[in-house]
């Protein structure tokens, strides 16, 4: 199991919350399936200087730990048209 308030990276895609695999999110409480499914992650979602716009529940597998020979990129959260 990941450690809390560390920063982690999304494995798929969440598109309710225009969220895309890659996205570093910061997992802040764990959330076990209320019917014996698949656990949970609470997420908190920042912007890239760092203020909170997001809080989401996603399940354990969409969330792996940061790799030392990843690097950050930035892409705009609003879709452009």
């Amino acid at each position: 199991m990941l450690e809390l308030y560390q920063r982690v990276v999304l494995s798929r895609n969440i598109p309710d919350h225009n969220l895309k695999k890659g996205d570093v999110v910061t997992l802040i409480d764990y959330v076990p399936h209320p019917s014996g499914g698949e656990d949970g992650y609470i997420l908190e979602v920042f912007n890239a200087v760092g203020e909170s716009i997001d809080v989401i529940t996603a399940p354990m597998s969409a969330v792996q730990p940061l790799k030392n020979n990843e690097i950050l990129s930035v892409r705009s959260l609003a879709e452009v048209s």
